[in-house]
């Protein structure tokens, strides 16, 4: 564990003490949020059989072709729209929100709305 006190190690101490206490099962997965500078990532992970069950990030191509000249908190919401519709079809409804260290607030908050709105329940 680093002991700096930089924004990364920070970071990275926030993201071990929520991962020591989130779980992710088959009847509730963790959704973990990874954030970038430019882009963000969702994965919809049952830690128990160490399985990816959904994913979506702002790389994919149809996410791209949309977000032309949007800011990062819209594509944000974009990427949270996808991994619902995503769960739904393999019909998750219940998930663990992983924020990955982050804080709560702006592109995290965005993508965590959207999934609400499209269907998952955390």
């Amino acid at each position: 564990m680093p002991n700096s006190k930089n924004a990364w190690a920070m970071r990275y101490v926030r993201h071990r003490r929520v991962r020591n206490r989130l779980k992710g099962d088959p009847n509730r997965p963790r959704l973990a949020v990874f954030r970038s500078l430019n882009h963000i990532y969702a994965q919809i992970i049952d830690d128990v059989q160490g399985h990816t069950l959904a994913s979506a990030s702002s790389l994919e191509s149809d996410i791209r072709q949309d977000k032309g000249g949007k800011v990062k908190s819209d594509v944000a919401k974009m990427v949270g729209t996808l991994l619902a519709k995503r769960a739904k079809e393999k019909k998750i409804r219940q998930v663990a929100f992983d924020r990955g260290g982050h804080k709560y607030h702006g592109r995290v908050k965005a993508l965590a709305d959207s999934a609400r709105e499209g269907g998952l329940s955390f």
